[in-house]
């Protein structure tokens, strides 16, 4: 199947890319931008973001029940992902919104 129009990838590519990312270290945190990047590709209207993000829960799940991860291995990577949320999240209250312009 088709998931982005813009550069003709297919799902299957996408996956493979997953896959290869996951052999790496299959306990990194996989966003659309590094599995672009790794296909030497770019987003360009990000149209298909949503999609590549739900390929890639779909493709690590799999990864994961294949290989028999642990609970407590999985535990721990959810652990780590709130860990990175949260970091984002004070990041992102700490900048001034349009509404609070001084002019």
């Amino acid at each position: 199947m088709l998931v982005c129009s813009c550069n003709y990838i297919t799902d299957r590519e996408i996956r493979d890319v997953i896959n290869g990312l996951l052999d790496e270290d299959c306990w990194q945190l996989i966003v659309p931008s590094k599995v672009y990047h790794a296909m030497q590709k770019r987003g360009r209207c990000c149209g298909c973001f949503p999609n590549v993000v739900d390929l890639i829960i779909r493709t690590t799940e799999e990864y994961h029940a294949s290989r028999h991860s642990t609970e407590a291995e999985v535990v721990d990577y959810m652990s780590r992902l709130r860990q990175f949320h949260d970091e984002r999240r004070r990041a992102d209250i700490e900048r001034r919104h349009k509404s609070h312009r001084a002019a």
